[in-house]
C-alpha cells in the first residue's frame, strides 16, 4: 500500500505542486487548505505522515501540530514556513514535530525529510510491535540487563537456521525462548512441535521422534508420524535434552546431519526440513566429562547457545512478572482485574525462588485465589508462599499450649527466614513486614540468638 501523505497548507498553489511531486514519488497525497479541514482528513482516513504550513489563518501550524499530537500521536509531523525563525523551529521540536523546513522549499531535501520520517515511524511501530509481541504473548518479561540481551541473542539467532541449545534452571522460560526462535524465524507459520525427552520411556523415544510402521512391535496398530515429520517446515523443540537415552543419540544425529529419517519398522528414508531447538537444566560439560552425552551430537546442537537467567539474578524484573501474571490470572479467570501493593512486590523481590518464574506464577495466582484484597498486600502474598507450610508441620509440638504452638511455630518461622537471608536480620525482617528492632525484641522473647547485623 502507498503511504498516505496529509498536506495542510492555505496555499492552492504550495498544494498542487507537493500533490504532484508526492504521487510521482509514489505516495498518496491528501490535501486541506485549513488546519481545521486537515483535523477534519485526519479523522476520516488515517494518514502516514503529515506535511504543514506554520502560518495559516485561524489556527497556525503550531495549534495544529499539538491537536494532531492529541488525537495521533504516532503520526509524524513535518512543518513548514515562509517566516521560519529560530525561536518558532525550537517550538514546533519541543510540541513534537519531527522537522522544520523552510520556504521555498528545495524538493530533494523535502523527499529526504519524508522518507526519513516515514522509515522512523516504521521503525517504531515494529519496536512496539515487538515490545507488545515479547510482553503479552512471549511473556519474556523483564527490563534488567540479562533479559535485554536475551531478547536481542534471539533476535538474531532466529531468522537463521542453525540449531540453538537452550540452558536454564527449570522455570527459567526455556520452552518460551524457543517459541520466541520459531515465532520471530522464516518458519512462523509452520508448526512447532515440542517433545519432553524425559517424559518419555527409554524404549519408545525412536518411535516418539521417527514414528512408525503398522505391526512395528507389539501395540503399533496403525502407521503413525513421528515428531520430526510432524514439524516438517517448522521447528522441533526438544526439551531436557540431556536426558536422551545414548543409543538414540547417534541416530538423532544421523538425522541431523543429513535431514533424513526412517520410521521404526520402516525400510524407505523420509526426506525432511526441521530446524531443531533443544534444552536442559543439566550441567552439560558434566554429561560430557561422564560420557552420558555423546560430544560429536553437543556440538551439533550447540551451534548457538542461549542461557535463561534465574530469577534470582534479576530481581528488578520481579514487579513486572508479577502485574502480568496477575493481570493475565484475572483475565483468564473473567475475575475483576486486580493488582499488587507496594509492600507485596517488595515481598515477592526478597524471595530466592527456587523456581524460578514458574514459582512466581503459582505464587501470585495462588495470592489471588486465597485473598479477595485489591491491591494484594504483603500479608496475602505472604500466605500464599509455600516454604511456611513445612514449617508448620514439621516443627509444632504434639502436645502444649496454644501459647506454646504459637511460640514453636514462630520459632521455626524465624529460623526458616534467616536461613533463607543467609543470617541477614534486616532482610529477614523486612520479609516478614517487621522493623528490624521488633524482630530482635521477638528473638529474645522466643530465645532465638542471631547475630547484629548493620
Amino acid at each position: 500500500m502507498k503511504p498516505r501523505i496529509l498536506i495542510v497548507d492555505d496555499d492552492q498553489g504550495t498544494l498542487a505542486s507537493l500533490s504532484r511531486a508526492f504521487a510521482l514519488e509514489g505516495y498518496t497525497a491528501l490535501t486541506a487548505s485549513s488546519a481545521a479541514r486537515g483535523l477534519e482528513r485526519l479523522a476520516e482516513e488515517p494518514v502516514d505522515a503529515i506535511l504543514s504550513d506554520v502560518v495559516m489563518p485561524e489556527m497556525d501550524g503550531l495549534d495544529f501540530l499539538q491537536k494532531v499530537r492529541e488525537r495521533s500521536p504516532d503520526v509524524p509531523v513535518i512543518l513548514m514556513s515562509g517566516q521560519a525563525t529560530v525561536e518558532t523551529a525550537v517550538k514546533a521540536t519541543r510540541l513534537g514535530a519531527l522537522d522544520f523546513v523552510e520556504k521555498p522549499i528545495g524538493l530533494d531535501r523535502l523527499l529526504l525529510t519524508l522518507r526519513n520520517a516515514l522509515r522512523i515511524d516504521r521503525l517504531q511501530r515494529e519496536n512496539r510491535e515487538l515490545h507488545r509481541y515479547w510482553q503479552e504473548e512471549l511473556a519474556l518479561i523483564g527490563d534488567s540487563p540479562s533479559m535485554v540481551s536475551l531478547r536481542a541473542l534471539i533476535e538474531r539467532a532466529a531468522p537463521s537456521d542453525m540449531p540453538v541449545l537452550i540452558l536454564g534452571e527449570n522455570g527459567t522460560g526455556k520452552e518460551l525462548v524457543a517459541r520466541a526462535i520459531h515465532e520471530l524465524s522464516p518458519r512462523r507459520g509452520q508448526p512447532f512441535v515440542k517433545m519432553n525427552c524425559a517424559a518419555v520411556p527409554h524404549d519408545l523415544v525412536e518411535s516418539e521422534l521417527f514414528g512408525h510402521e503398522k505391526g512395528a512391535f507389539s501395540g503399533a496398530l496403525a502407521q503413525r508420524h513421528g515428531r520430526f515429520e510432524e514439524a516438517d517446515g517448522g521447528t522441533l523443540f526438544l526439551d531436557e535434552i540431556g536426558d536422551m537415552p545414548a543409543p538414540m543419540q547417534a541416530k538423532l544425529l544421523r538425522v541431523l546431519q543429513d535431514g533424513r529419517l526412517t520410521r521404526v519398522g520402516g525400510s524407505g528414508e523420509i526426506q525432511v526440513d526441521v530446524r531443531v531447538i533443544s534444552a536442559t537444566n543439566r550441567d552439560v560439560n558434566e554429561l560430557l566429562a561422564d560420557g552420558r552425552f555423546r560430544e560429536d551430537l553437543y556440538y551439533r546442537l550447540d551451534t548457538i547457545t542461549v542461557r535463561t537467567p534465574a530469577l534470582r539474578d534479576r530481581p528488578s524484573d520481579v514487579a513486572a512478572l508479577a502485574a502480568h501474571f496477575a493481570q493475565t490470572a484475572c483475565r483468564r479467570n473473567h475475575w475483576k482485574a486486580r493488582t499488587l501493593g507496594k509492600d507485596a512486590v517488595e515481598l515477592l523481590r526478597q524471595q530466592p525462588w527456587k523456581g524460578n518464574v514458574r514459582e512466581l506464577k503459582n505464587v501470585v495466582e495462588r495470592a489471588l485465589i486465597l485473598s479477595d484484597a485489591d491491591p494484594l498486600g504483603a500479608s496475602d502474598v505472604r500466605a500464599a508462599l509455600p516454604s511456611l507450610a513445612p514449617a508448620r508441620a514439621a516443627t509444632a509440638p504434639a502436645e502444649g499450649t496454644l501459647r506454646d504452638l504459637a511460640d514453636a511455630y514462630e520459632r521455626e518461622v524465624i529460623r526458616e527466614r534467616l536461613r533463607r537471608f543467609a543470617g541477614n536480620v534486616t532482610s529477614a525482617a523486612r520479609s516478614l513486614g517487621l522493623e528490624r528492632s521488633h524482630l530482635y525484641k521477638k528473638c529474645r522473647a522466643l530465645g532465638l540468638e542471631i547475630r547484629e547485623d548493620s
